[in-house]
């Protein structure tokens, strides 16, 4: 009877534990806890000012819709720039971020390079339907409509550039293990996780002091029966593994939200050309913010080398 009911107890504690992490992990919800846990949560939205918020709205941006792969309404932002050249990026927010916290490098990717930009809500972020956060996985598919989506809007000479930051920067690799339309030329991938697993394995014992064992794969399990994806399949690593896409990986290297041990990671076991930038002074998210220049000149190089030749002379000034 005493051993039933301890096991009973157990079970009882197990149960509200995973609820408690799904909801204050996965579920589309307020996440208070995690930003007064860590400051570097909302790192990844350093990267626009006030002056780039006024700026996006200046472009009289087009709000944008596609339907998903299981039926949500996905929402996104569209900026012609200036219309004339082909070349187009598809940038993605971090986690519990929106589209327009991208501001700030969708200005850079359109007046320093003349880019158009799509800026989309990942599923349960911003506009965008959808109760559970996806960290990369669903997403990736969601992407590749958003891929479809700008090849219908800009025509098959078009060469199309993902980046990526937190989150964001997970699904853009999580997306290159796919197969991707061959214009899709590049990924920049700034501060991405090496798999879902790993990411909240390391937030366990960082913000919780807690152990991986039993507390993940329990999580991991209700995860899959209520959003439909395991954290071990959600891997960044595996991806990269079968990409021949070239990869320009950025973190910082004062980042304890994500550790630059990841980038280091999805460095070395990346198929195609790669390239790493670390920044020293950064915290999560902020080495756009941190060292603008040395950021912009690598994303400058990396574009020059790998979406044709006619930003050679927008090289120049950065040299």
């Amino acid at each position: 009877m005493w051993v039933f009911l301890v096991i009973l107890i157990i079970a009882a504690v197990l149960w509200a534990s995973v609820s408690y992490f799904y909801k204050i992990a996965i579920k589309r919800a307020p996440k208070p806890i995690l930003t007064k846990k860590t400051g570097q949560v909302a790192g990844d939205k350093a990267v626009s000012t006030s002056s780039d918020y006024s700026w996006i709205r200046s472009q009289l941006p087009e709000q944008v819709e596609i339907t998903s792969f299981d039926g949500l309404k996905l929402c996104g932002t569209w900026i012609p720039g200036k219309g004339k050249e082909n070349k187009v990026v598809i940038l993605s927010h971090g986690y519990t971020g929106r589209g327009y916290e991208m501001a700030g490098f969708a200005r850079f990717y359109v007046e320093e390079l003349g880019f158009r930009v799509l800026i989309p809500d990942h599923r349960g972020h911003g506009a965008s339907e959808g109760d559970y956060i996806g960290f990369g996985w669903h997403d990736r598919l969601d992407l590749m409509r958003w891929i479809d989506y700008v090849i219908e809007k800009t025509g098959e000479d078009s060469e199309i550039l993902l980046h990526g930051i937190s989150m964001g920067a997970a699904a853009v690799l999580m997306a290159s293990g796919e197969k991707l339309p061959s214009l899709v030329k590049g990924i920049v991938a700034d501060c991405a996780y090496t798999s879902v697993k790993d990411e909240l394995s390391y937030q366990m014992k960082q913000m919780f002091k807690l152990p991986s064992f039993p507390f993940l794969p329990l999580i991991s399990l209700y995860t899959r029966w209520k959003a439909g994806y395991r954290f071990a399949e959600a891997s960044a690593l595996k991806q990269v593994k079968q990409t021949q896409l070239p990869i320009l990986y950025i973190h910082g290297g004062e980042d304890t939200f994500v550790p630059v041990s990841m980038a280091h990671e999805l460095y070395r076991e990346s198929a195609g050309d790669k390239y790493l930038y670390i920044v020293p002074e950064a915290a999560h998210g902020t080495s756009y913010l941190v060292e603008p220049e040395g950021y912009k000149r690598h994303v400058i190089d990396f574009v020059t080398r790998y979406l044709g030749e006619d930003t050679e002379i927008r090289r120049e000034k950065w040299l």
